[in-house]
């Protein structure tokens, strides 16, 4: 289990990292992922997007930072709370009467795999 937790977590950082990368890159092109239409075109849209990819990168880099100098308890807790991100998305996305097909097929699993890669880190040290 030691394995998969700590593979899900570098799995995890590693997307939201290509994730932000997308979003600077191609930001109205990654917007469409998320399930909720774009708000009003203007020429600050492409900056704001670019704000979510800066954030998506560092939250990346954090959490492979703790896999590489953290202890495991410390990277399933971190791995847990840091699931309350995809959670938080999926219900603005179902508040916003969105994609529902967006909000429990990516950041729906996103946060149950999360949380069960983070479950035997922190149970085990528990």
């Amino acid at each position: 289990m030691y394995l998969f937790s700590m593979g899900v977590a570098v799995l995890a950082s590693l997307a939201i990292i290509v994730v932000g990368v997308t979003y600077i890159v191609a930001p109205r092109a990654a917007s469409t992922g998320f399930g909720l239409p774009l708000p009003e075109a203007g020429p600050h849209i492409r900056w704001w997007l670019s704000l979510k990819g800066v954030r998506d990168i560092v939250s990346g880099l954090v959490l492979l930072a703790l896999v590489a100098w953290a202890s495991p308890l410390m990277v399933g807790i971190v791995l847990l709370v840091a699931a309350m991100t995809p959670v938080g998305d999926m219900a603005i996305v179902l508040a916003a009467k969105g994609s529902a097909k967006h909000a429990f097929g990516m950041h729906g699993v996103t946060a149950a795999v999360m949380i069960a890669g983070a479950m035997p880190l922190v149970l085990r040290m528990a």
